[in-house]
């Protein structure tokens, strides 16, 4: 009884791994740019004929790194220097700006103002805790 439900187990286990490597291997062959169409469609051809040695040999062949991976990992890259490029002295610089502006009022101000510093203090709070001590 108890050998039958483990053998059950391993089984689903090894067909839902399986099913995984089917549709990863599937959605890569659609959003890969650098494939013709007609190329797409061999590749879907042989993934649906042979399901195991077609994904087997897609991953085989398969370059590490596309110019597509390149591209977006560039951008991720330049998203975040970006995002950490932003300090809290600038953006206090910015609420002061659009309060002089007329844009923001007071209250408005000192309450964004204490959120930022509260947002900032948290910040560099976890990053005290994350760093390691020595």
């Amino acid at each position: 009884m108890l050998g039958d439900f483990l053998i059950t187990v391993v089984w689903l286990f090894f067909w839902t791994m399986a099913l995984m490597v089917f549709i990863s291997v599937f959605s890569d062959i659609f959003r890969r740019e650098d494939l013709t169409g007609g190329v797409k469609a061999v590749w879907i051809f042989v993934v649906f004929i042979l399901p195991f040695l077609g994904c087997l040999i897609y991953m085989i062949v398969r370059p590490k790194v596309t110019a597509q991976d390149v591209r977006n990992i560039a951008q991720a890259e330049a998203a975040a220097k970006a995002a950490s490029g932003v300090s809290t002295a600038d953006e206090l610089t910015k609420l002061t700006q659009l309060r002089d502006a007329g844009v923001i009022t007071v209250p408005q101000y000192d309450a964004l103002k204490a959120k930022l510093l509260a947002d900032a203090g948290a910040a560099s709070a976890a990053a005290t805790a994350a760093a390691p001590a020595s």
